[in-house]
């Protein structure tokens, strides 16, 4: 059994699998995810896992270049855009609409699914490089 990092072995397989500017998305509960993207369903309860902890973890666990969110997300949801705004502090966050967003995720490798239900609690995170 791993003692660090991802444990989740579908994660730790798309993780491992990702190649420089690849795309994974973290999604709250709600947001619809097109048929030919791989879905990992970490939905429990409503609100369990939280977006928080799922970003939290999977980016413990990846090098991350660019993150995009729904730009709907500064006015609809504040306080997962203040969290976004610290925890990539030193990376770019880009806004597009939420249209646009999901119109991104059909060129994501995987979507991770939560248990979120506050509004536009999604993020499409770009795989950067360890060198």
């Amino acid at each position: 059994m791993k003692r660090h990092g991802m444990l989740n072995s579908h994660i730790s397989k798309v993780l491992t699998d990702l190649g420089h500017t690849d795309l994974i998305v973290i999604a709250d509960a709600g947001l619809p995810i097109p048929d030919h993207v791989q879905r990992i369903d970490l939905a429990l309860t409503l609100g369990t896992p939280s977006f928080k902890a799922v970003v939290d973890a999977v980016t413990d666990d990846m090098v991350v270049e660019k993150v995009i969110v729904a730009s709907e997300m500064n006015d609809k949801n504040p306080d997962t855009m203040q969290y976004m705004n610290e925890r990539f502090s030193t990376t770019e966050i880009r806004h597009v609409s939420h249209e646009q967003f999901k119109q991104l995720m059909n060129k994501a490798k995987a979507v991770i699914r939560t248990g979120e239900v506050t509004p536009y609690a999604n993020c499409m995170l770009q795989a950067g490089v360890i060198f």
